[in-house]
């Protein structure tokens, strides 16, 4: 996340490789080590799927809001799936404030760094996180 771009060159790299082949392909892969080498760095990203991962192998798990449950089969109306669901979308930034999680579950997994483009994440959950806060109080 620090620099989303590497996965682009690696990728890239491997392409180009297999397409031009060697001995041409090692400048490539050199480009490739270089600009993933010299890289923003972040682990952030493996080290919130490592607690997820945690809590649904320890059973700690939280039930699907029933606003974000399928509401488009017969019968959902009835359980109340899908009522108050704003479709982010339709809303100014493709964001609006509603809860993804049962009413009072905070969890929060990833916690973006300052390195690299992970800072400008961490700044748009800060904003979004604040937008959230502030619909909650009326």
């Amino acid at each position: 996340m620090a620099d989303s771009n590497g996965l682009r060159v690696a990728v890239a790299a491997q392409h180009a490789a297999e397409f031009i082949g060697m001995p041409e392909a090692a400048h490539i892969l050199a480009h490739c080590t270089v600009y993933l080498a010299t890289a923003p760095k972040s682990n952030r990203t493996t080290v919130a799927i490592g607690k997820a991962m945690d809590d649904v192998k320890n059973g700690r798990t939280l039930p699907v809001p029933k606003h974000l449950r399928d509401g488009h089969y017969k019968g959902a109306k009835q359980f109340g799936h899908g009522e108050g669901y704003k479709y982010s979308h339709d809303y100014e930034g493709g964001y609006v404030p509603q809860s993804y999680l049962p009413e009072g579950e905070g969890r929060i997994y990833y916690m973006p760094s300052d390195n690299g483009m992970e800072a400008r994440v961490r700044e748009r959950l800060e904003y979004w996180r604040k937008q959230f806060e502030e619909s909650k109080k009326g």
